[in-house]
């Protein structure tokens, strides 16, 4: 089970030396990240952060490797300019911290996002993937927006919205089988509630030895071992958007 005194894990793990190929933009009230392929195309993706923010070069390594695989990739501040957490900060106050960052009230956000991506973009088929925090608001906007076609929740935190179940669009659920914060029965309940009561296709898939945070967090250069898996849950990312969008 999850360390209670340490509400989340999230040690940033392997922090990329990576200064991204997209650039920063405002869209109304809003910062974001955006990185478009070489060939014009209609198909985007938002990539939604974890609890270090929107300007982690780990989330931007990502959104470049959507554009790379021909995705507009956007990664917004779903803080709205609010601090992200940072390694340094006391665990003790993180409860508090996330009282005022909810993944569940980024609706107006997401909006936000949606029409700079159709209207600025041209973009007519948009998913969403999110990692840790951003994967618990993909598993929201996967029940409750429309104008999404599919999404991909990395490791998202699973006690945000064990009850709801009912998506709205294709969902690949990923997760680490040593996951100090999302024990493996909260996904095995998971796993029966979409069964029982989900009506798209869906996706759970448990990544063998693998802790929060592999997909974009570990190197996979310093992280031998781990490399197949680090590789494998990217590929399966890439090919859920590939198959759905």
């Amino acid at each position: 089970m999850a360390n209670e005194s340490r509400p989340c894990p999230c040690d940033i793990g392997d922090r990329f030396d990576y200064g991204g190929r997209g650039q920063e933009v405002q869209v109304e009230h809003i910062k974001a990240y955006v990185c478009k392929p070489p060939a014009s195309t209609d198909k985007a993706v938002i990539v939604i952060h974890d609890i270090f923010g929107w300007q982690l070069p780990n989330t931007r390594y990502m959104a470049d490797m959507l554009a790379a695989n021909g995705y507009i990739a956007i990664c917004p501040d779903f803080f709205v300019g609010q601090e992200a957490w940072k390694p340094s900060n006391d665990w003790a106050s993180f409860d508090d911290w996330l009282k005022t960052r909810n993944a569940s009230k980024i609706d107006i956000e997401a909006d936000v996002i949606l029409k700079y991506l159709s209207e600025k973009c041209g973009a007519k088929k948009i998913g969403v993937i999110g990692f840790c925090w951003g994967g618990a608001a993909v598993h929201h906007l996967m029940l409750k927006n429309p104008l999404l076609k599919a999404g991909v929740s990395l490791y998202g935190v699973i006690r945000f919205f064990e009850d709801r179940s009912s998506l709205l669009h294709p969902t690949f659920f990923i997760f680490a089988e040593k996951d100090d914060y999302i024990p493996l029965e909260q996904v095995t309940l998971l796993e029966r509630k979409l069964k029982q009561n989900c009506k798209v296709d869906y996706e759970v898939k448990i990544y063998p030895g693998q802790t929060h945070g592999f997909v974009h967090r570990k190197r996979e250069d310093i992280n031998p071992q781990d490399k197949p898996y680090i590789e494998e849950g990217r590929k399966d990312m890439i090919n859920w958007l590939n198959k759905y969008l």
